[in-house]
């Protein structure tokens, strides 16, 4: 069953969106205890929320929302019925009922009148259609990183969100560490002094990378469709192409017509760390250089090594390597700081630098209640969470740029203002990819 009066609180949040757009307002909700019902919120104090993309993440985002004693789970979406099916169990085994909802296309699940928010987990080339989609049904989205699979995408996403005034965070989850936040703190305090570089490692060295590498090679035969799949759906505004279980699930990140591979993957983690140590969160560097290696005749044609060199306005770059341990080293004047992906883990040359002491005139980062709590409340007062739509889109353009770079072998000269690509038309060219129809932005 639906919460009570959940379509009275849409409706307010619509209004509240529409009033405030990017700005705070006051939370409307009463809290549990004033109204004496302990820690568990009556069901009309419920975010309701559906799930779009079942499979291992959509799973793993799903079950932390369960977490929140705020949040009711309605409904699931996915083209795989065996990942909707998992994602309905999960839900219903929570609640002790058999309630929760399933589709085979989200479209259904957002036309529902009695949501507030969805996830989107999907792969990389359907986080902008469903994102754009579930915003303009009403619904704030939180939507797995990167923001999109392409330039345009994330723009269009960002705009859609700023128009409506939807709550929307990317997943971006690393940057709600304490440690990644008390980091960030110190170079944005002058603890490193001048900044002149940030350093990127995105090393290519786990078991999936080697498989790909050593094991996947050619283009496979194609195979049947699995039953419970709905391949042509699966695509969606992706080119039409045979099925093949190394094609879909998980491996499809490798794909560029699906993903961006390690550099949508994890530099979405680690190049957004740098963007927010860097105070960057709504610009981006100036100029790209990057070269990188593909598998020759491969399925997978993402770049498996890589070097880049991004300059920002001011002269900082961003200097990216495959190369051990995953995370980034911020250099300055007077010493280097390195943070540790995933984790946060805090290393210092000196080492006395993780000390330095910050007075109440620093500059304060905050700290997350967590990424999925922090989308919460922020779905309630109508203020920022900590990835926003904003930040998901300059962190997803930086990632993409890269692969341009290394797709066109040129210099790409970038307007973070205009988001343009400035003199070179081959690059201009891939910001968007051509969407299969009948889907659109």
């Amino acid at each position: 069953m639906p919460p009570v009066s959940s379509k009275s609180r849409r409706r307010f949040l619509q209004q509240s969106a529409s009033a405030t757009a990017f700005t705070a307002a006051v939370p409307y909700l009463v809290p549990a205890d004033a109204l004496g019902l302990g820690s568990r919120p009556a069901p009309s104090e419920r975010i309701v929320m559906g799930a779009i993309g079942c499979g291992g993440k959509g799973r793993h985002n799903t079950a932390e929302f369960l977490k929140l004693p705020d949040v009711q789970f309605v409904a699931v979406a996915d083209v795989d019925g065996r990942h909707s099916a998992e994602d309905q169990r999960q839900i219903d085994a929570h609640y002790g009922n058999h309630d929760c909802a399933r589709y085979s296309d989200f479209r259904e699940l957002i036309a529902r009148d009695d949501l507030d928010a969805v996830h989107v987990s999907t792969p990389d080339h359907w986080h902008a259609v469903a994102s754009i989609a579930a915003m303009r049904q009403g619904q704030d989205v939180y939507c797995e990183k990167p923001l999109t699979n392409s330039v345009a995408e994330a723009i269009a996403v960002r705009d859609v969100a700023r128009e409506l005034g939807r709550i929307l965070q990317t997943g971006s989850h690393e940057r709600a560490n304490d440690d990644v936040r008390r980091g960030c703190e110190l170079v944005r305090n002058g603890a490193l002094g001048k900044i002149e570089r940030v350093e990127v490692n995105m090393p290519f060295i786990d078991e999936w990378h080697h498989k790909i590498v050593l094991e996947y090679r050619g283009i496979p035969e194609p195979q049947p469709v699995p039953d419970e799949l709905n391949w042509d759906a699966w695509l969606g505004p992706a080119a039409q192409v045979d099925y093949h279980e190394r094609r879909s699930h998980f491996w499809w990140r490798f794909i560029l017509a699906h993903g961006g591979g390690e550099m949508t993957d994890r530099g979405a983690h680690i190049i957004d760390i740098a963007q927010l140590a860097l105070n960057r969160d709504n610009s981006g560097p100036v100029r790209f250089k990057a070269t990188g290696q593909r598998i020759a005749g491969s399925l997978y044609d993402a770049f498996i090594d890589y070097r880049f060199e991004n300059e920002y306005a001011d002269g900082v770059r961003l200097i990216g390597i495959n190369q051990n341990p995953r995370g980034l080293k911020i250099i300055g004047s007077d010493g280097w700081l390195f943070i540790h992906v995933h984790g946060g883990r805090l290393e210092a040359e000196p080492d006395t630098l993780l000390q330095t002491p910050l007075d109440s005139s620093a500059v304060s980062l905050g700290r997350s209640p967590g990424h999925h709590r922090d989308f919460i409340d922020c779905v309630r007062s109508r203020q920022q969470p900590l990835a926003h739509a904003e930040i998901g889109c300059r962190t997803a353009t930086i990632c993409h740029l890269n692969n341009i770079a290394m797709l066109t072998n040129s210099e790409i000269v970038w307007d973070p203002q205009t988001e343009s690509i400035q003199g070179n038309e081959p690059a201009q060219k891939l910001l968007m990819p051509r969407l299969r129809a009948p889907w659109s932005l």
